[in-house]
């Protein structure tokens, strides 16, 4: 009768095992990092390129974060790597497009960040920013030219009548981030980047009533 050989299993490796060996010496391990988080990197340059700056150099900014990540991961103190890597990256980005000078006084000119759905804290879809702040249906086909007005007033009023604080919460808001996340990358309470945002809602809806 034949023996059959079992097959090796390969046991998959966590992120937190691959940064403890390339902590030890093998330093090929966090090529396996960068392969796993590369996807998150773009995803997020992505979202910020509406901030300012090249797509590219915001991945590139993007893996620098992640670099960091796996360097100062502290793995008694910190939640998982992944929670970590991606305020890490983000906050990477985030002080790349700031440091350049465009964050400050750049308009959110871009049309599909305000009218795409957003994602809540828990994960669930909430209305677009146009419907948040202006109540417009999504669902007419005149929207977009409404909407698309609607943008051009927001931008306006986003230079004029928030404050600095208000601005960068906002804007990082319309990037997909949540809260918490903005909370993270502007070193504040989540409460206080909470009351931000909704302090910039209000006006702005007050502004557009």
């Amino acid at each position: 009768m034949r023996r059959v050989v079992p097959k090796r299993v390969i046991m998959e490796l966590t992120d937190e095992q691959y940064i403890s060996e390339y902590r030890e010496g093998k330093t090929k391990d966090i090529e396996v990092i960068y392969d796993r988080y590369k996807n998150l990197v773009r995803a997020k340059a992505s979202s910020m390129y509406i901030l300012g700056g090249d797509e590219q150099d915001l991945i590139q900014e993007g893996m620098i974060g992640l670099f960091k990540a796996v360097r100062d991961y502290d793995f008694g103190r910190d939640a998982s790597f992944a929670t970590f890597a991606d305020l890490c990256i983000s906050r990477q980005i985030y002080n790349a497009v700031q440091s350049s000078g465009r964050l400050k006084h750049l308009p959110l000119n871009d049309y599909v960040s305000l009218t795409a759905d957003r994602i809540t804290e828990e994960g669930d879809e909430s209305q677009n920013l146009i419907e948040e702040i202006a109540g417009e249906p999504s669902s007419e086909p005149e929207t977009a030219f409404i909407s698309q007005e609607t943008v051009d007033e927001i931008n306006h009023l986003i230079d004029t009548i928030l404050t600095e604080s208000e601005r960068d919460v906002f804007k990082l808001h319309a990037t997909g981030l949540t809260t918490s996340g903005i909370a993270a990358i502007l070193s504040m309470e989540p409460k206080s980047a909470d009351n931000a945002l909704q302090r910039a809602k209000m006006k702005l809806k007050k502004a557009l009533s």
